[in-house]
């Protein structure tokens, strides 16, 4: 049975990875429909006046799932942020982001296994300003009971079904105690009334960032408001080797979109030097959603062929220069695909 996904190239590097990916997923035996659709500059160069058109928003919401390349917003000229736009649109409010150690990665942790569970809907991210005086802007945090309990729920119910021990909130209610203070009452009522078989506990955002880099094995789940997240994301990922090689995902009541989280790197881009494998990862965690909400057990068995075949042609040295190696994009797509079983 053929699967409806709905692929968003992006631009940059994007159709370059997006094209890899395609051909390890065909090549693994994923039977999958791709509907494509453009935004960021793509959706610019193509004619349209917005970097996200109706129709690829349309095209999500009626497929359900969608698999997304980095995608550039024009500074200036009143364009809005991509990927902003879509989790808005769409409804994302839970941003997932695995990290773990890599065979054949070196890196100064060797067994880095945590995931990022991020509220992706308000915040400061909500993107309110207003200039109040010459010289004074003020940026409003936007905190609701309602996203609070519901990304908080997200974050224990990932833990129970993944089999994780701990989940962990970081916040700054230290100091901002009424809008971080909201975002614990909340996690600590989910956890009390409907989770108490995942250990919780809270950490300053300030002290568990030194925390991370001092031993991240000390933390499982992390669950956090909107900026911390992005931030804390990305500084996990370079404990591993970088956004090069982390997957990304967003998940609405009823729709996915599964990313690669590094920009679009137009210096780069059609010169076959892109390292594909965030986008591949990404696209593996896709294949398990699928195999979840559509009842299709194959695809679960594809995707643990590709994440074993990246993981051995990793480990055999097979890799992109950014990863210390010597591999076009075309040669370590290839490399993948020679090591499917």
């Amino acid at each position: 049975m053929s699967h409806d996904v709905v692929l968003i190239p992006g631009d940059g590097i994007g159709p370059e990875v997006s094209e890899a990916t395609r051909r390890i997923l065909a090549a693994a035996g994923a039977d999958i429909h791709w509907i494509t659709r453009r935004a960021g500059l793509a959706a610019l160069d193509a004619g349209s006046d917005v970097v996200l058109p109706d129709e690829t928003v349309d095209a999500v919401k009626k497929v359900g799932v969608a698999l997304k390349g980095p995608c550039t917003t024009p500074i200036g000229g009143g364009f809005s942020s991509v990927n902003v736009a879509l989790r808005k649109r769409l409804e994302l409010y839970g941003a997932v982001r695995p990290v773990r150690s890599m065979r054949g990665i070196t890196t100064r942790f060797k067994d880095v296994d945590l995931v990022v569970i991020r509220e992706n809907t308000e915040g400061l991210y909500a993107g309110i300003e207003n200039l109040i005086t010459e010289g004074v802007v003020t940026s409003l945090k936007v905190v609701t009971e309602e996203a609070c309990l519901r990304i908080a729920r997200f974050a224990f119910d990932y833990a129970r079904r993944r089999n994780r021990r701990k989940v962990t909130a970081f916040h700054k209610a230290n100091i901002m105690k009424l809008g971080d203070g909201l975002f614990l009452e909340c996690a600590r009522k989910v956890h009390e009334s409907e989770f108490e078989d995942i250990d919780y506990d809270e950490h300053i955002i300030d002290a568990a960032f030194m925390r991370l880099v001092q031993d991240p094995s000390r933390y499982d789940v992390l669950l956090c408001e909107n900026l911390y997240g992005d931030i804390v994301s990305d500084l996990c990922s370079g404990l591993v080797g970088g956004l090069g090689l982390t997957p990304g995902a967003n998940f609405g009541a009823n729709m996915a979109v599964f990313e690669a989280v590094h920009g679009s790197a137009p210096d780069i881009a059609g010169q076959d030097v892109a390292n594909p494998m965030a986008l591949l990862a990404s696209a593996v965690l896709m294949l398990r959603h699928l195999s979840e909400v559509r009842e299709a057990p194959e695809l679960m068995d594809v995707a643990e062929s590709i994440r074993t075949a990246y993981n051995d042609a990793l480990e055999a040295g097979e890799r992109t220069r950014d990863l210390g190696g010597t591999l076009s994009t075309t040669e370590f797509t290839d490399a993948v695909i020679r090591r499917l079983k």
